[in-house]
């Protein structure tokens, strides 16, 4: 185990309530890409890019269709595994020190695992609900699909309004509450692990600069250096599904 390793395991062991946060490279290693790498879901795939700013979603029916016939294929969204790093966290939940996971993945992969879900805060929302933009329907993303391969290319939500996938698009606001509980899982911490995650897309990528101010230390696991690594205790580079097992693990 490497000196970076050890102390990251050495602070884990320490800490009695951990605030985790994780981003896109935490799934890379179940098969789910990024989104603007160069493999990635939008690059590949530029309309799946509109699709998710809600201007384009609301005013074009094509680009509707065309990311529900994608869903309801599997093409854009393949049925994936949680990895190794998913079932680390939720081994460091049954260890009694994980607080709230904060995500920014919208695959569900951590409940997958098993985590529960009522101390993951899904901020960028998820894919395995769909919603109505105009009333306060939400359900299993499943009901929605199945009336795309029956034929319904754009479904409607029967007061009318549009369905979409229960995930935050651009140009559309967090989640009520959300914002709320992030930060006070960052401020009630004693150690903040970010993991996965450049720390670049704000207002989460605050959450440890909120930690760190407010005496909690930091540790960043990610695949390559972010903008944050100064404020860390520790900073270990490497595959995720590998090095986190090794970290939280007893």
């Amino acid at each position: 185990m490497s000196d970076a390793l050890e102390k990251a395991k050495e602070l884990v062991d320490q800490a009695t309530k951990i605030t985790v946060l994780t981003g896109a490279g935490i799934s890379t290693d179940s098969g789910i890409p990024d989104f603007r790498g160069p493999n990635g879901i939008w690059t590949k795939n530029p309309e799946a890019e509109k699709a998710s700013n809600i201007h384009y979603y609301m005013t074009d029916p094509e680009i509707r269709k065309r990311n529900w016939s994608l869903r309801s294929s599997g093409e854009l969204w393949p049925n994936v595994e949680p990895n190794e790093g998913h079932y680390a966290l939720a081994h460091l939940e049954k260890r009694g020190l994980l607080h709230i996971l904060v995500t920014q993945n919208v695959d569900g992969l951590h409940q997958m695992a098993g985590n529960n879900p009522g101390n993951v805060v899904e901020i960028h929302g998820t894919v395995k609900e769909a919603m109505c933009l105009e009333c306060d329907w939400r359900d299993d993303i499943e009901k929605v699909l199945e009336r795309v391969r029956q034929g319904d290319e754009d479904p409607h939500c029967s007061c009318g309004g549009l369905l979409k996938t229960a995930t935050v698009s651009f140009g559309q606001n967090l989640f009520p509450g959300d914002i709320d509980r992030m930060f006070e899982a960052a401020l009630s911490c004693d150690l903040l692990l970010a993991i996965g995650t450049s720390l670049q897309v704000f207002p989460v990528a605050e959450m440890v600069p909120t930690a760190v101010n407010n005496g909690a230390k930091a540790v960043i696991v990610n695949g390559e250096p972010t903008v944050m690594d100064q404020l860390a205790e520790i900073v270990v580079i490497g595959e995720l599904s590998k090095v986190l097992p090794e970290i939280v693990t007893l």
